[in-house]
Order: C-alpha cells, then sequence, then structure tokens
C-alpha cells in the first residue's frame, strides 16, 4: 500500500454522486477563481489516498453553465491531485447503448458558450494547451482493465465500452430532437454537459483527466430517445451508484503511482514543459 501525504487522485462527482467517504478531512481551498463547487475532502478508497469533489455541489445547487470548473480544478491540484477521475451521466446517442452502460470516451465534441474556458486568461505570455487526445491514455488503461476485472469476477459489473466521442452542451435544458441527432451524425457517442471545460481545465493545469460516462437515458433523437427528464436521469444514476463507486474503487487500485522520475511522468502531465506562465501553478 502507498504511503502518501497529499492525495494524487482526485474524483469529480456528477449529478446524484455528491459524497464518497464515510471518514474524511474537510479541506476548505482558496483559488484565484473563487470557490469550488463544496470543499475538498480526503479519505482512503482502494488502498489510495483520494481527493473528492461533488460537481455540483452538495445539494447539486449548481447547474452545469454555473459550476466553477477553475476552481474546482485548481482546488485539487493545490491539495496536491494530479490524476483526475470524472465519472458523469450522459444521454446516449446510440440506440444500441442503453442506460446502465458505462462508456469511456476518448474523444470531446465541445458546444458550450459563455463558460469560463481557461485559467490562462491573465495579461502575460499566451498559454496554448495541446488537446488533440483529451483523455489520459494511462487513466483510461486502468478503467478498461479494471472493467474487464469486475465483469471476470461476476456478472454484475457494468458493461463498459472503450472509445467513443462525448459531445458536450451548454444545458441546463436537454437536447431537442433535430440536435440530438446533428450530434449522433457529428460521430458523438454520448451527449453530456459538464465535460467541457473540465477536461481542457486538467490539461492546461497539466493534470492526467479520465472521464468514466454513465448512460441515463437514450437522447431525445434516437429512435428509441423519448424526452428526457432530469428525475429519470437521477432515478437510473442512483439505481447504478454502487457498481459506479465500485468500478472507482478498481480504477484507483490499478492507476499508477506518483512518479519519482521525471522521464517516467505522463504525457499530460507535460503539457506546459518549455511555456511561459503568467501565473505559478498551485502547489
Amino acid at each position: 500500500m502507498a504511503t502518501l501525504s497529499r492525495p494524487d487522485i482526485g474524483i469529480i462527482g456528477g449529478s446524484g454522486f455528491y459524497s464518497l467517504f464515510e471518514d474524511a478531512e474537510k479541506h476548505e481551498v482558496e483559488t484565484p477563481f473563487g470557490a469550488p463547487s463544496a470543499p475538498v475532502t480526503v479519505g482512503r478508497l482502494g488502498g489510495r489516498l483520494v481527493a473528492f469533489l461533488p460537481r455540483h455541489g452538495l445539494r447539486h445547487e449548481y447547474p452545469p453553465h454555473r459550476v466553477n470548473y477553475r476552481a474546482n480544478l485548481w482546488a485539487l491540484r493545490a491539495v496536491g491531485v494530479r490524476q483526475v477521475l470524472a465519472p458523469c451521466a450522459v444521454g446516449s446517442l446510440r440506440a444500441d447503448l442503453g442506460p446502465g452502460t458505462f462508456v469511456l470516451p476518448d474523444q470531446i465534441i465541445d458546444r458550450t458558450w459563455g463558460r469560463e474556458h481557461t485559467v490562462w486568461d491573465a495579461v502575460g505570455p499566451v498559454v496554448h494547451t495541446a488537446f488533440a487526445d483529451p483523455y489520459c491514455p494511462r487513466g483510461r488503461a486502468a478503467v478498461l482493465a479494471s472493467a474487464q476485472k469486475a465483469a471476470a469476477d461476476g456478472p454484475d459489473a457494468p458493461a463498459l465500452v472503450d472509445g467513443g466521442t462525448l459531445v458536450v452542451i451548454n444545458g441546463p435544458r436537454f437536447s431537442t430532437r433535430a440536435e440530438s441527432q446533428w450530434h449522433a451524425a457529428a460521430g458523438g457517442t454520448v451527449v453530456g454537459m459538464t465535460g467541457m471545460p473540465e477536461a481542457s481545465i486538467a490539461r492546461e493545469l497539466a493534470m492526467c483527466c479520465t472521464a468514466v460516462a454513465m448512460v441515463t437515458d437514450h437522447d431525445a433523437g434516437v429512435e428509441a430517445g423519448e424526452e428526457v427528464t432530469h428525475a429519470a436521469v437521477l432515478a437510473v444514476f442512483e439505481q447504478n451508484l454502487s457498481r459506479l463507486r465500485s468500478l472507482l474503487e478498481r480504477v484507483v487500485a490499478q492507476l499508477p503511482e506518483p512518479e519519482t522520475d521525471d522521464e517516467a511522468v505522463c504525457g499530460c502531465r507535460r503539457s506546459l514543459d518549455g511555456l511561459t506562465l503568467p501565473t505559478p501553478l498551485p502547489t
């Protein structure tokens, strides 16, 4: 078991996922962007020290377009996190991916607007961050290995689809049928409201980010889809929350330990190499 003084792994809880530990330390973290959605709690999971932050607040008080993504990621990095697991509720854009399916996306289409999309907006050196592959390959490998092991251990493991494109809409309303069909035609696999700028800000802070998308409904434009409601989304998420928690515990145990050799550091964490930053990173 690793002995860590600071949590290297962070989990951001999505809709219906507001707490993780029964016995945890609570940390109020100040950031240049204001307060995060809630205090950061730190406890043990899967033999590792883990930080947890509910994306929408403790009582789901922040709608997706009002989440302070910059403060959330900054706060997690400030307490030591360098690897982020970001579970989220999504609608399926494919008839064969029904509620309860987990999708491990490897690409994003960002259709959000009006959100604060960067931590590097101060006057000074301009920071352009590479984002061709938005999710961490080592994080995705850990999720895939954990899901395969869970499937081998018992029939209650969630079905997991490896790969797919997450379309991120602004919300808080759901898509029209025409929009849903448009997203599918553009190559989307699932649609959600919180994946951006969460993933890109993590990259801007040289953090690994891995999304785990839980399908809660067929989106409105899918042949099998009906009108989506928030109550139905939360109900399906609640039904599958224990399986999500179990998967995350396995993933935490699978994730690489913090690197001490600079040559071994993940490429996500090298996103700022050679760049001059207008303000220091949180430490």
